[in-house]
């Protein structure tokens, strides 16, 4: 294979083969040398083509994902769109991309990347997954992926229908604080797992018109906040849920303002707290019969403790990372380089089961009362 000049994913990275260049014959004594036009043509196979983004919105977050892919070598940030044509330009200019547009539209025909980044608000994930897929390209979306399972099973349905790759941008199963804790758990380090608690909670602006409390926007705790709980207990704990039961405190504007999600698993329970009311110890927790492991501000960790049972502490620290979005850009470049329509770390079984919690949240709106 390593003869064939043929793509190969090894060790979830992905590589490009290249044939060994010929030997030809010179003048200098009989001596053997490459042929230089042989040589020229495997220093041309070596290089891999620039990845190329185009991102849909101008808003912070998507700041953070052009200076990550900024650090990547084959990464480019190609063009950006938003609603707001000058917006657009202005974003492209202080972020040094090539193009942008006022219509997301006339983005995908003209630049035609290799995958679209959506950095929207919640609202209108599911409208401009939909319009990338139809027009053949793969998607990143940032979380929450969608408002409902609905939306989440029609993507999914239209990726799988045409073979392009989507993931739901949940950056923190690819930190390595995060992926520390769950080798831990994996080695037992902990004994069994038993509980788990996440929870993470901050006072929202209480301006109703923010994007945390605005329910057109796609507002509330669950999209900003439990989706990480959830996907991230889901991650450390690596099981089926078999029953999830949810209790909601609604506020003024429409919108979840707490949220407890208490998932059973056949042989452990998860509880998860998730808040815009009031500030919270943000971490997770996991515990077991021999041990317990704490993952401070899990959804952007940067540390992880092991407390085994008989005393001592281990602590890992992320030393390394610069930008913590990084990680999930690479997955991406190497998923669909690969030919994938899903990533094995954010799959989308786990991004509708997600949804469906989210679904559960949304219907308790219609009978509790607003704090």
């Amino acid at each position: 294979i390593f003869t064939e000049g043929i793509p190969v994913l090894y060790n979830n990275r992905y590589f490009l083969t290249i044939h060994a260049p010929k030997r030809s014959r010179t003048k200098d004594g009989g001596k053997t040398k490459f042929c230089k036009r042989a040589a020229q043509a495997a220093d041309g196979r070596k290089k891999v083509e620039k990845f190329r983004f185009a991102v849909m919105g101008a808003g912070n977050i998507a700041v953070n994902f052009c200076r990550a892919a900024a650090l990547i070598p084959d990464c480019e940030v190609a063009a950006v769109a938003s609603k707001s044509g000058e917006r657009a330009a202005a974003f492209a200019a202080r972020n040094g991309i090539g193009a942008s547009f006022g219509s997301y539209d006339e983005m995908l025909e003209k630049i035609k990347p290799d995958c679209v980044y959506i950095a929207v608000t919640p609202n209108d994930h599911h409208r401009l997954c939909m319009l990338c897929l139809e027009k053949g390209v793969p998607v990143l979306c940032e979380k929450a992926f969608v408002m409902n399972s609905a939306q989440a099973g029609k993507i999914f349905e239209l990726s799988r229908k045409k073979g392009i790759f989507v993931m739901e941008a949940l950056w923190s199963r690819f930190l390595p604080a995060v992926r520390k804790a769950r080798t831990w758990i994996e080695e037992g380090r902990i004994g069994h797992p038993g509980a788990a608690a996440v929870q993470i909670g901050f006072v929202a602006p209480a301006d109703g018109e923010n994007r945390y409390l605005n329910k057109k926007l796609g507002g509330g705790a669950a999209f900003d906040l439990t989706v990480y709980t959830y996907e991230l207990a889901d991650f450390f704990l690596n099981r089926k849920p078999e029953d999830i039961q949810v209790s909601v405190l609604w506020g003024p504007t429409g919108v979840d303002l707490t949220d407890q999600v208490t998932v059973r698993y056949a042989d452990c329970m998860a509880v998860l707290t998730s808040s815009f009311a009031v500030d919270l110890d943000d971490k997770a927790v996991i515990f077991g019969d021999r041990g317990r492991i704490v993952v401070p501000n899990p959804h952007y960790a940067g540390e992880a403790y092991l407390y085994p049972a008989q005393g001592g502490e281990e602590i890992f620290r992320d030393r390394e990372t610069e930008n913590g979005f990084v990680y999930e850009i690479r997955e991406t470049m190497d998923c669909i380089r690969a030919g994938l329509v899903e990533s094995p770390v954010v799959p989308h079984s786990l991004t509708l089961s997600c949804a469906e919690v989210f679904d559960r949240i949304l219907a308790t709106g219609k009978t509790e009362k607003t704090y």
